[in-house]
């Protein structure tokens, strides 16, 4: 089917006009001859295109509906859109470049790294170069996020980094809580506190049906795809469990890490909001249960190059995030987290077989771990409620 085939780029380089516009028909004509399925035009090197040039686009468009344009310079764009090209189809300007070489990196997500560029500014670098859509999609989430009321900042630029993209945040000698952490152990209380605070306040926020995607939803597609690889009666509760989790309209944040949070003076922002959701607040304990804990069971030195937090730290994170969050310690806490860890671990094993975990000894002891780990936990947990 065309949405499996690759894409088909090809570029237009100097004038199109009446005296070559005729030979870049033909160019672009005898190219999409190619097996493909969307196709791009990039204009990265276009200084100026005439009428007779937007009619090949025209004439091109009407052969793939899946046609964009990407890296229109300023002048181009205006001639693009002044001729209602970008409401017929995508347009991109083109991304100012900027370098990260020699700053520092304050934080990472589970898509990219974030740096600091200047004392007022931190730009977050996507890890995968086709990740633009990725990047204006947090864009608009990041909006909807401040109109609910979620404390945190706005990306205003979309830039390239190299052969990548990154969006620029405003930020005033803003620092992650992971590195403040690391800079003064003796104020972990005071950090998880603030870090608490900021999760109950996002999961007081209440979300309209369809408004963002479900997180139930994404778990139960988890465990369907783990089925084949769990003990049938194992995969069955599993299953069970994740569908009879109460439906919520909570707002979560999905990857709730002091990555992810960095502290303003004495405000506390959530950034990296790709993974906005809503559901019940077990799911945002199960991804800080694997952030802190379960992501490095097998090996501790992966939490340090996470976070750049030594792995006794983090694990001493979540347990003061969980009882903080609860308002308990002892065994309320610790059936709360073994509810937590049900949903984790399925996550973890589901994210390894993905990533051809079953193809390395590393990935095959992961995967060997969770289902261990699930083994155990569902013959415990029998509701995924608090």
């Amino acid at each position: 089917m065309a949405q499996d085939m690759p894409t088909l780029t090809a570029a237009l380089t100097g004038r199109v006009d009446t005296g070559n516009a005729l030979q870049e028909e033909q160019r672009l004509m005898a190219l999409r001859q190619q097996p493909h399925g969307a196709m791009v035009l990039d204009l990265k090197g276009l200084k100026y295109i005439s009428s007779a040039g937007l009619r090949v686009i025209l004439r091109l468009r009407k052969l793939e509906a899946d046609l964009s344009l990407v890296n229109a310079s300023p002048l181009v764009y205006d001639i693009l859109e002044t001729t209602g090209f970008t409401q017929m189809m995508p347009v991109e300007k083109a991304h100012r470049s900027i370098s990260v070489e020699g700053c520092p990196a304050i934080g990472r997500g589970a898509n990219g790294v974030v740096y600091r560029i200047a004392s007022d500014a931190v730009v977050k670098v996507y890890d995968r170069p086709d990740c633009l859509p990725q990047v204006r999609r947090e864009r608009q989430l990041a909006r909807k996020a401040l109109v609910l009321g979620v404390p945190t900042a706005i990306p205003y630029d979309v830039v390239r980094v190299g052969e990548r993209y990154g969006a620029v945040f405003e930020m005033l000698q803003a620092q992650s809580l992971s590195g403040l952490i690391a800079q003064s152990p003796q104020d972990l209380d005071r950090y998880v506190a603030l870090y608490v605070e900021l999760i109950q306040h996002i999961h007081a926020i209440r979300v309209q049906p369809g408004e963002l995607p479900s997180m139930k939803e994404l778990a139960l597609q988890w465990v369907r795809d783990l089925k084949p690889h769990l003990a049938p009666e194992k995969g069955d509760k599993l299953e069970a469990l994740v569908a009879a989790a109460p439906d919520r309209d909570t707002l979560l944040h999905g990857d709730c890490h002091t990555n992810n949070v960095m502290l303003q003076g004495e405000e506390a922002l959530i950034i990296d909001l790709d993974t906005l959701c809503v559901g019940h607040p077990l799911f945002e304990l199960a991804s800080m249960h694997m952030a802190y804990v379960g992501f490095g069971e097998l090996n501790p030195e992966a939490v340090n190059a996470f976070l750049r937090l030594p792995a006794a730290t983090a694990q001493l994170i979540w347990r003061k995030s969980l009882e903080g969050y609860l308002g308990c310690g002892g065994e309320g806490a610790n059936q709360v987290e073994a509810k937590a860890m049900v949903l984790g671990y399925a996550r973890l094993m589901r994210r390894t077989l993905r990533r051809g975990g079953l193809d390395t000894p590393q990935g095959r002891a992961q995967v060997a771990l969770c289902r261990e780990r699930l083994d155990g936990l569902l013959e415990q947990v029998d509701s995924l409620d608090f």
